[in-house]
């Protein structure tokens, strides 16, 4: 029984690419900086991944792939895309460390959000962050009141950072 499902599995197919490994290098490498780049100077999240957030990405997903691996069928095809876009993830990561001007690239600098107990508008304006939800990302760092804080600082993470009086 499994010798005739076996024998039925079109394995040149699946494993002989369909389409020139090189476009799949050039189509998954332009679609990933376009990705990194919308999301790098277009989204900087509070902390944790929200439900819009993971949708976002979700539909990043979906949207970016056909444009990424086009009409591919093979599995050839699908190791070397992936494997493309964890080589740029790495490297990202890599020049990074290695490099202050491609740190500056990869991570955002820090945005002052509270200073001296004063909530800084302006920079919450710009980051899109309310007063309601930097409260709450107060209170997560066992912080009760605004004026408590000497400074409080998103991180290109995402993260806040909070140092009290």
């Amino acid at each position: 029984m499994y010798t005739l499902l076996l024998a039925s599995i079109d394995w040149e197919k699946m494993i002989t690419p369909s389409m020139s490994l090189w476009e799949i290098l050039i189509r998954g490498t332009i679609t990933y900086w376009f990705c990194f780049a919308y999301i790098r100077f277009f989204r900087r999240g509070a902390g944790q991944l929200g439900i819009s957030d993971l949708l976002l990405i979700t539909l990043i997903s979906d949207a970016s792939q056909n444009s990424m691996a086009g009409e591919y069928t093979s599995i050839t095809e699908g190791f070397v895309l992936v494997g493309i876009l964890v080589f740029w993830d790495y490297a990202i990561n890599w020049l990074g460390y290695r490099s202050v001007f491609f740190s500056k690239i990869g991570e955002p600098d820090p945005v002052l959000l509270i200073k001296n107990g004063v909530m800084q508008r302006q920079n919450m304006k710009k980051e899109l962050i309310s007063a309601s939800e930097l409260q709450g990302m107060l209170r997560e760092q066992g912080v009760d009141e605004v004026a408590d804080v000497k400074a409080c600082y998103i991180e290109g993470s995402g993260n806040i950072s909070v140092i009290s009086k």
